[in-house]
């Protein structure tokens, strides 16, 4: 697949305050952000190389209400740790993107309550009103949301391409199996120079 600005959104996975930061609800629920940080600053890089070059950044974050009656499956029964340490509650700091990261006027965020942004129906709304076709995407992640995404995009038949090195995992062997999967069948698996380089010319 060709890789251009023309017709494509940086699409920025979850990078907020209860994955990547200290004191987030990932960290209280005993999950290593640290890993989660190094993504950081590569989605850095990307953000500003997207804006330089036009291309529309949304950003995406996980948002529960603080009752949690909208968590499904996931927060009650497989990560009851999230809610016992009160993660990812609307209205708190913890559902924020990271400060590194704050979105500039201009860039679109959208909240959903599941791993998929596509779960959220504002999420393939906002890509039709933008006329994109192709996502690029990073952030956190990359076995979880970031490949929940890819896979949901693929199968809508986006054309997507995934920034190895702007996504993190938990566990390295997770990163590395998840980039292989979506690599195989849904994404091509790409790099911010493979990126800066279309974009830029």
């Amino acid at each position: 697949m060709e890789l251009t600005a023309s017709g494509t959104a940086l699409i920025v996975i979850d990078m907020q305050n209860s994955f990547c930061s200290e004191d987030g609800g990932c960290q209280k629920a005993g999950l290593p952000v640290e890993h989660l940080a190094l993504a950081i600053e590569p989605c850095e890089r990307l953000i500003t190389t997207a804006r330089d070059s036009k291309v529309p950044v949304i950003y995406t974050r996980y948002v529960l209400r603080s009752d949690y009656s909208d968590g499904g499956v996931i927060i009650h029964d497989l990560s009851p740790h999230l809610k016992e340490v009160g993660a990812l509650i609307e209205d708190t700091w913890d559902i924020e993107v990271v400060t590194e990261l704050k979105p500039a006027a201009g860039d679109l965020v959208i909240d959903k309550n599941r791993p998929s942004a596509f779960y959220a129906p504002e999420f393939e709304a906002t890509l039709a009103k933008l006329g994109v076709k192709n996502l690029v995407v990073c952030g956190v992640t990359t076995n979880c949301c970031v490949e929940s995404t890819v896979r949901d995009a693929s199968q809508r038949d986006y054309k997507t391409f995934v920034v190895a090195d702007a996504v993190a995992e938990f566990e390295e062997d997770r990163h590395r199996i998840a980039l292989q999967s979506m690599d195989r069948l849904f994404a091509d698996v790409v790099t911010i120079a493979d990126v800066t380089a279309a974009w830029r010319g």
